[in-house]
């Protein structure tokens, strides 16, 4: 497939508007949530056949949130992401191995999210469990990026980061358990936090591994609707182990330290990423903070345990599918990846062990580096978007695995700590494809990393998809 750019903004009653702007037209009484809702379906339609994201619609009975008339986000539509309960809607994980049926019950961090005042339309895709860095199936059509449709929108909410990027809605529920927020914020030229882990209610699938990977949050097209709907969240839910975070309105007033890392220990960074990385640290540099040369205190090791902990995930799922998603699920029908990474951890699962242990020790050596930055920057992913295939689940595993390693390079740590990082999208490739730079944080501070975003958006506002 050519690829080309595809967006679905137009003058209907959703306009250019973010979050906060359309929360405020509902009210004011200038439009109401159903007229938003049926304009945001209107838009899904126009793009879903070049695109690929929704995979599950409820257009003719969205899902209005609470505190429709007055919460923060009242009456703004939006999608959860296909690996996350609503009663009534089915659940699919992005998997072709079993039928889902309607959900039967709501999650907690879903009734956290229609807390918020949003309106549910569907769910969007994401690849088979969440488990690749882009959305891609092994007989299915690939979700695809709106910038340029030849090219991965990334993972694992794929599905939500295109349906933000081209226009469909401001917002989307997103969930990142190796990156999977901040790396298709990265490739689509969005917003994208991981919070803290137990900032947000407890997502239901990490809470029951040894280590919870996995935090919730959203993607977004500006930092002040990421930091709104923090807020909103935090007024349903908050965690006393946690710094209260409040509304972040713009950016902090004083002079921060902020390390530099460049590489990876897995991967050298492509030339267009480290142009994009260094010229932020520039900005950052001419808003009055120090930025200096950083490197991240894990090696090899920290990647072949996190990888070992992914097959682990893997396995669980082929071994308990019948019992925790439907009867009808078959192992033998699982996709290239998850398929491999099952067989790599049962190869190695006596090392678990140790990587267990490595890996939850991996929260203190990440603590030590932020008794000497408030910040770290660093690229989202090693090299740029890459063509659709690149990543499918039908290339061989070895290979699979060693090209997802050279572009997962950075991400892991952030769900491994359970510390909080945001993805912004504060540059750009020669053909247009859009490269995120990663900001780091110690635990419990969101705010530091709103307020650095909220810097470099009024510094250098992001780039629009219409224009």
């Amino acid at each position: 497939m050519t690829g080309e750019r595809v967006h679905a903004v137009g003058d209907d009653a959703l306009g250019e508007h973010d979050a906060v702007a359309l929360a405020a037209l509902v009210r004011s009484g200038a439009v109401g949530a159903q007229e938003l809702a049926q304009a945001a379906a209107e838009r899904a339609r126009r793009v879903d056949g070049l695109l690929a994201p929704v995979a599950f619609e409820a257009y003719g009975s969205p899902h209005y949130g609470r505190e429709t008339a007055e919460g923060a986000l009242g009456g703004v539509p939006t999608y959860l992401k296909d690996n996350t309960d609503l009663r009534g809607m089915p659940t699919g994980q992005g998997s072709a191995a079993f039928r889902a049926g309607p959900a039967r019950r709501t999650a907690g961090f879903t009734e956290q999210f229609l807390g918020t005042g949003l309106t549910v339309l569907g769910k969007t895709r994401l690849p088979e469990f969440g488990l690749n860095a882009s959305t891609e199936y092994a007989a299915a059509e690939p979700v695809r990026n709106p910038w340029l449709t030849s090219h991965s929108a990334g993972a694992s909410s794929g599905g939500a980061a295109a349906l933000v990027a081209a226009g469909v809605v401001p917002i989307a529920h997103a969930n990142d358990g190796g990156g999977s927020i901040r790396i298709p914020a990265a490739c689509c030229g969005l917003v994208g936090l991981k919070p803290t882990r137990g900032r947000l209610v407890p997502n239901d699938q990490g809470r029951r591994m040894p280590i919870d990977l996995i935090t919730d949050g959203v993607v977004t097209r500006t930092v002040r609707d990421t930091a709104a709907f923090f807020a909103a969240a935090e007024r349903h839910h908050r965690n006393p182990a946690l710094p209260p975070l409040g509304l972040v309105e713009g950016p902090g007033k004083l002079p921060l330290r902020i390390g530099l890392v460049l590489d990876s220990p897995l991967a050298v960074t492509d030339a267009e990423t480290r142009r994009v990385t260094e010229e932020t640290a520039a900005r950052l540099a001419a808003l009055g903070h120090r930025v200096e040369p950083a490197e991240l205190p894990f090696g090899e090791q920290f990647s072949r345990d996190f990888t070992l902990y992914w097959g682990l995930l893997a396995f669980v799922i082929a071994a308990t599918g019948r019992l925790t998603l439907d009867r009808s699920f078959r192992a033998g029908q699982l996709d290239g990846l998850t398929t491999g990474l099952r067989h790599s951890f049962r190869r190695g699962f006596a090392r678990m062990p140790g990587a267990l242990r490595r890996l939850r020790q991996a929260e203190q050596a990440y603590a030590d580096m932020f008794r000497r930055y408030d910040a770290v920057l660093s690229p989202v992913l090693a090299h740029v978007a890459p063509p659709i295939g690149h990543l499918s689940p039908n290339v061989p595993f070895e290979e699979l695995i060693g090209r997802l390693h050279r572009y997962v390079a950075f991400t892991p740590v952030n769900n491994v700590t359970g510390a909080p990082a945001i993805a912004l999208p504060t540059g750009a490739a020669a053909d247009g494809r859009p490269i995120g730079v990663h900001l780091s944080a110690a635990h419990g501070q969101e705010r530091v990393l709103l307020e650095l975003a909220f810097a470099l958006e009024q510094d250098r506002p992001w780039r629009r998809i219409q224009d």
